[in-house]
C-alpha cells in the first residue's frame, strides 16, 4: 500500500470519525435508577441534559439516598453512552485492515 493512499484513507477516517461525533453528540441515552425515581438523560458527547426525579424519591429525611441514586442513575446513562460512541466508531474502521488489539481514542 502507499503511502498516499494510507494518508488520505486516514484523512476520510477523520472526517468520517468528526461527523459521526457531531452527529452522536445530538443524540441522548435516558437511564433510570431507583425503579424509576431517578432518571437522567445524557447526550452524546457525555454531557448530562437533564435530571428527572419522582416527588416521592424527595425526601429531606434521607438526602443520602436520593444522592445514591442520582450518582447511580449519571453513572448508568454515561456508561451506556459510552457503548453506543464505541459501537459507532468501531463501525467506522471496519475494513481498514487495522491490527488485532489496536485501541483507538474511543475504544
Amino acid at each position: 500500500m502507499n503511502i498516499m493512499k494510507m494518508m488520505k484513507q486516514a484523512a476520510d477516517l477523520q472526517q468520517r470519525m468528526q461527523a459521526k461525533q457531531a452527529e452522536l453528540a445530538e443524540r441522548t441515552i435516558e437511564h433510570t435508577s431507583g425503579g424509576g425515581m431517578v432518571t437522567v438523560i445524557a447526550r452524546g458527547d457525555l454531557t448530562v441534559e437533564r435530571v428527572r426525579l419522582n416527588p416521592q424519591v424527595v425526601d429531606p429525611a434521607d438526602v443520602e439516598m436520593l444522592e445514591d441514586l442520582i450518582a447511580s442513575a449519571v453513572n448508568g446513562a454515561l456508561q451506556a453512552v459510552r457503548e453506543m460512541v464505541a459501537q459507532e466508531m468501531a463501525s467506522l474502521t471496519e475494513g481498514l485492515g487495522l491490527p488485532s488489539g489496536v485501541r483507538l481514542p474511543w475504544s
